[in-house]
């Protein structure tokens, strides 16, 4: 099992080309009866790391650690092993940078790019300019929460630990602990969730990509407005027993980064989903990241699709029993 850091861990090949690998356990599916393709917060993270590393070795002068803002765009499906990241420096500035990553796997000079991005660094520890105070908040406000300490004992009233939906076909939704409202969501099409590593790590800059695509999934708690039990199920779970899990992949994810996290990182953060229209088989979500003292990390936005999982990820006869670097051969 990889941590977040060995997961994600980026090594240079030249300039402007850097290779990751991406293990099973971060993957959606199940290696033996689906194909298993790597959760696509994961994915962003990786993009976040390998930008982070060109940007402290080949533009280290320019000292622009952060991403503040991230398009990525999902062309293919990609699969767990090697991935290579190719890097376009399109704009580089005093204040920011702007660079273009394409990921590719496979050998082939050919390949087309699985997933492709365009990354906005600068430093957000050293931004200055105009500041005015807004009168943004959540709406609805979340549940209060006691304090972090009290929520992972399980003595917070408001909040239960959740163990979330398959959780054996989302392999990689297991990697976090999440806590959510024991009286249910605020209202439909609407998730609200505390989240901490569950290997005890911290939340670093490049897990923004994972937190902002770590969550109940909105069609499957729908409505979720129902009280849970001990166990963070709906106490209507019976009811929903048996029922398939559904793939949701991404088409596009953007990522606007409003805070940099301290070096060392943070235990928790806070996380609200929100579906304005869920229709004929595709949705939108807005992804707000909070931390604990309530101010705004991140924002993000996706465009998703509603599939059916067994249609869309179960191995074909001619698959079954294929290693998945023979399969990425063919891709």
């Amino acid at each position: 099992m990889a941590s977040f850091a060995e997961a994600t861990a980026i090594k240079a090949l030249d300039s402007h080309t850097y290779l990751a690998n991406f293990p099973d356990d971060w993957c959606i599916g199940n290696a033996v009866e689906t194909e298993t393709v790597p959760h696509g917060g994961f994915v962003t993270s990786c993009f976040l790391s390998a930008t982070a590393l060109h940007f402290s070795t080949i533009h280290a002068s320019l000292n622009q650690p952060h991403t503040i803002t991230l398009h990525l765009t999902f062309l293919r499906r990609n699969a767990v092993g090697q991935a290579r990241f190719s890097f376009r420096d399109m704009k580089l500035g005093r204040r920011t940078s702007t660079v273009h990553v394409a990921l590719t796997q496979g050998d082939d000079e050919d390949t087309q790019p699985c997933v492709v991005a365009y990354l906005t660094q600068s430093n957000l520890q050293m931004e200055t300019g105009v500041s005015l105070s807004t009168s943004w908040q959540l709406h609805p406000p979340p549940v209060p929460l006691k304090s972090t300490k009290v929520l992972r004992e399980g003595g917070d009233e408001n909040w239960v630990h959740s163990v979330g939906e398959h959780v054996k076909f989302r392999k990689a939704s297991q990697k976090t602990t999440w806590w959510v409202p024991r009286q249910g969501q605020r209202g439909p099409g609407v998730a609200d969730e505390w989240l901490c590593w569950a290997d005890g790590g911290k939340f670093t800059q490049s897990a923004l990509g994972v937190i902002v695509d770590q969550f109940p999934q909105l069609v499957e708690i729908y409505p979720g407005t129902q009280p849970l039990d001990a166990s963070g199920k709906d106490v209507d779970v019976e009811k929903k027993r048996g029922r398939k899990p559904n793939w949701y992949p991404t088409v596009l994810l953007n990522l606007d980064v409003k805070k940099a996290l301290p070096e060392e990182g943070v235990d928790w953060l806070f996380v609200r989903v929100r579906a304005k229209k869920i229709q004929n088989g595709r949705m939108d979500l807005e992804v707000v990241v909070l931390d604990e003292g309530g101010d705004l990390v991140a924002i993000s936005n996706h465009v998703c699709l509603i599939l059916d999982a067994d249609r869309n990820m179960k191995r074909s006869e001619k698959t079954k029993g294929v290693d998945d670097k023979e399969r990425r051969s063919k891709l």
